[in-house]
């Protein structure tokens, strides 16, 4: 017997279930770190504005004696 012929016995006896049921995880598991990476990325949404009163005071000219 040689390797197509092998192929095709091995495809007509072995059955398949679901194909989506089969690769369901993979979608859970990307969507798990999908969620992940969005609340990584939603905790830094404040950080520009942390020390904006500080960047003001350091660029206006006012009390400087300019």
């Amino acid at each position: 017997m040689n390797f197509p012929a092998a192929l095709a016995v091995l495809a007509e006896t072995e059955e398949h279930g679901n194909v989506a049921l089969e690769t369901l995880p993979y979608g859970i598991v990307a969507a798990a770190v999908f969620a992940v990476l969005g609340l990584v990325a939603f905790s830094y949404r404040n950080v520009a504005n942390r020390h904006a009163d500080k960047v003001e005071r350091a660029t206006s000219h006012e009390g400087h004696g300019h």
